[in-house]
């Protein structure tokens, strides 16, 4: 408890939200702390939300598993993220998709009369809840339309594109192998490697253990 009231102004949503109000919640268990392990499971596809969650630090990812049994990885959220938030107070409130730890994380459960009392009373709060819900439901939506219905290399060059525009460079550094590559962008490994391999033979990419290098910007 004392942990999170020491450290609430790091997080958006709790900012607005009084200490001594925060403490009660905590004792009353309408605001529970809880703790998942690496590659734990936080909800599984068609689990119900009956709250929000909000990240208090790791790392979660939000997974599918294609027809062909792939493992696909949509999105990653982290700390000061909030789950459920698009949920909870749907008619249909069902996790479409696998959410999981992809680190140790930490997460504050606030339940759902909570959270409809806090945007009732607290236009601050709500402000700051509509905007999360709002924008991330957009960012979602768009990465499942450029998932869904792609080859394979179409999904590179999406890759591709994205890191070239955050970093302004053709050589497209790898932070983690190319197993998690592949989950990332939603195919198996072994097909990632194969297409990897076609482009760099028309002369489009090189690429070694830790990096890609586009070799002709254009084509992307």
């Amino acid at each position: 408890m004392h942990n999170l009231l020491a450290t609430k102004n790091n997080y958006t949503l709790l900012k607005p939200i009084p200490n001594e109000y925060i403490k009660s919640c905590l004792n009353h268990q309408t605001m529970k702390i809880t703790t998942y392990s690496k590659d734990q499971v936080i909800h599984f596809e068609g689990d119900i939300s009956t709250n929000a969650e909000l990240i208090l630090s790791g790392q979660v990812v939000v997974e599918r598993i294609d027809e062909s049994g792939n493992l696909m990885t949509i999105t990653s959220l982290l700390t000061d993220d909030i789950l459920g938030g698009n949920l909870v107070f749907s008619k249909n409130p069902y996790y479409p998709m696998t959410v999981t730890a992809k680190i140790d994380t930490t997460l504050l459960v606030i339940q759902k009369e909570l959270l409809f009392n806090l945007c009732s009373n607290n236009s601050t709060f709500l402000r700051h809840y509509l905007e999360y819900i709002s924008d991330h439901t957009l960012l979602l939506g768009d990465k499942i339309k450029h998932y869904v219905n792609r080859t394979i290399r179409e999904s590179i060059i999406a890759y591709l594109k994205n890191e070239y525009k955050l970093h302004n460079s053709n050589t497209i550094l790898l932070s983690s192998s190319k197993k998690a590559l592949a989950e990332r962008i939603g195919v198996q490994r072994t097909s990632l490697s194969r297409e990897l391999q076609k482009m760099k033979n028309e002369g489009l990419i090189e690429y070694d253990a830790t990096s890609i290098t586009i070799l002709n910007r254009n084509y992307l």
